[in-house]
């Protein structure tokens, strides 16, 4: 009985860590250095380039981190089931140990640079792995930015924003994302979301979501006296001009959902993978809306 437990503990194990794991620093800012980690199929021929999911994580600015079990379970399951490189980065929590957090207290110019700095450290991530793409064997035409909660936010800006928040472009001229993945994530202004920058979205958010708005709404649904006032444009605008432009997205909608909805879907993964290979790499063109109903 004793052989056949051990034996089931290390079968168990080996499926776990059907996948390697690396660490890397991708920049140094300040008192800050932020790390990645890279996770890759165990067996991949030395000529093959995969696609990359790169992901993000949530905490409001102020807090979690790039191994939280949701978001390393995530990558992991990237690299493992469907034979992505999946990556998970760290980057600089500017409203970690302020008074005013990120909420109706923090001032619109620091909400501002908050979301303009989130999206440099994001794209700075990105340019590392495509500056070393033969080392990480990843298919730079087909990375995936993904982030929930103000990793969704950074993500989107970083996307789609560039021409607001980035001064000098050229140095991320050689990034293209082919994808986004976003769970309750919002924009500064979907105007900025251009034929040329639209890409195959998956979007989750709840209808009532208190921070993030689902609609074109207030940053955390502040009053306009609130020095917090900032208008943003959640996923139901975005999938709007996604559409517009004819552009794939699946829209994953929770009537009466909040911000919960910002957690990681895992129980629809195989879903959301199947469509990026649809549109991503099959170049199918798909527009679905999937509505449910929060559960009491």
């Amino acid at each position: 009985m004793k052989k056949v437990t051990i034996i089931l503990v290390l079968l168990i194990a080996y499926g776990l860590s059907a996948q390697n794991m690396e660490t890397f620093t991708y920049a140094i800012k300040g008192n800050d250095t932020l790390k990645i980690d890279v996770f890759t199929p165990e067996k991949v021929k030395k000529d093959e380039r995969l696609p990359v999911l790169l992901w993000m994580h949530g905490g409001g600015f102020s807090g979690s981190h790039r191994a939280f079990p949701d978001d390393n379970k995530l990558v992991k399951y990237a690299a493992k089931e469907q034979n992505y490189i999946g990556v998970s980065i760290d980057y600089r929590l500017l409203r970690k140990g302020t008074t005013t957090g990120f909420g109706c207290d923090c001032t619109k110019d620091e909400k501002l640079e908050t979301f303009k700095q989130a999206a440099i450290d994001y794209l700075d991530a990105a340019r590392y792995l495509v500056e070393r793409a033969d080392m990480f064997q990843i298919d730079t035409t087909k990375i995936i930015a993904g982030g929930s909660s103000a990793g969704a936010e950074g993500v989107l800006n970083a996307v789609f924003m560039k021409d607001y928040f980035i001064e000098h472009k050229e140095e991320y001229k050689s990034i293209k994302f082919a994808g986004l993945f976003s769970c309750a994530g919002a924009v500064m202004d979907a105007r900025y979301i251009t034929e040329d920058n639209a890409v195959p979205s998956v979007l989750y958010h709840g209808t009532e979501d208190q921070l993030v708005p689902f609609g074109n709404a207030p940053h955390h649904y502040c009053d306009p006296e609130r020095d917090g006032y900032i208008m943003l444009d959640g996923s139901e605008i975005i999938a709007k001009k996604l559409e517009e432009f004819n552009t794939s997205y699946y829209f994953n909608i929770v009537n009466g959902g909040r911000h919960e909805v910002s957690r990681i879907p895992f129980e629809d993964l195989d879903k959301v993978f199947n469509f990026f290979n649809q549109t991503m790499i099959n170049d199918e063109v798909i527009q679905t809306k999937i509505i449910k109903t929060k559960q009491p």
